[in-house]
C-alpha cells in the first residue's frame, strides 16, 4: 500500500507557482485597513522570471504620492532594499515575504502573504504588521489591470 501510494504521488503533476506579473489595482472597497486610512490609489507592477521578483508601487493618499521598489529573491535569501531587509518564500501557493525596517526610531516587521485567485485576475495580499506598540492585520485586494 505504501509503495502505491508513493508511485501515485510520483505521477502527480507538481503545481506551478503562481507568476504574479502584471500591473494590480488596489480595489479600497474590498480591502481591508482597520482603524487605519486606506489609500486613495494603489498601483503595484510585479515582475516574475525564475525565483526573481520585483515590483514597484505607487500609491496616493492623504499623506502624500510615494513610489516604492522592492526585490527580492523567491527562494528564501535575505535580501537588502535601502533601509528594508526581508525575504520571500513560497509555502504551497502562497509567497510569503517577511521584512523589517526602522521607522521613526522603531523597529517595524511585516509578513505579506500573496495569493492569486484561479482565474488569475485577483491578488491579495495578507499582511500582519508588528510596531513596539502591537500589531496589525491589513487585507489588500488588487485586481488585474487591462493591458
Amino acid at each position: 500500500m505504501k509503495r502505491l501510494l508513493a508511485i501515485l504521488t510520483l505521477a502527480l503533476p507538481l503545481a506551478a507557482a503562481p507568476n504574479f506579473s502584471g500591473s494590480w489595482m488596489l480595489n479600497v472597497a474590498k480591502s481591508q485597513y482597520g482603524q487605519f486610512p486606506a489609500p486613495e490609489v494603489m498601483l503595484r507592477t510585479v515582475e516574475m522570471q525564475g525565483t526573481q521578483l520585483s515590483m514597484k508601487t505607487y500609491q496616493k493618499g492623504a499623506q502624500g504620492e510615494v513610489t516604492t521598489e522592492l526585490k527580492y529573491t523567491t527562494d528564501g535569501k535575505p535580501t537588502v532594499n535601502g533601509a528594508n531587509t526581508g525575504s520571500a518564500a513560497w509555502y504551497g501557493d502562497t509567497l510569503v515575504i517577511e521584512s523589517s525596517r526602522e521607522a521613526q526610531g522603531a523597529r517595524l516587521t511585516q509578513r505579506d502573504s500573496w495569493s492569486l485567485s484561479p482565474d488569475g485576475k485577483t491578488l491579495t495580499v495578507s499582511t500582519k504588521v508588528k510596531l513596539p506598540n502591537g500589531e496589525f492585520d491589513v487585507k489588500q485586494i488588487f485586481e488585474k489591470a487591462p493591458r
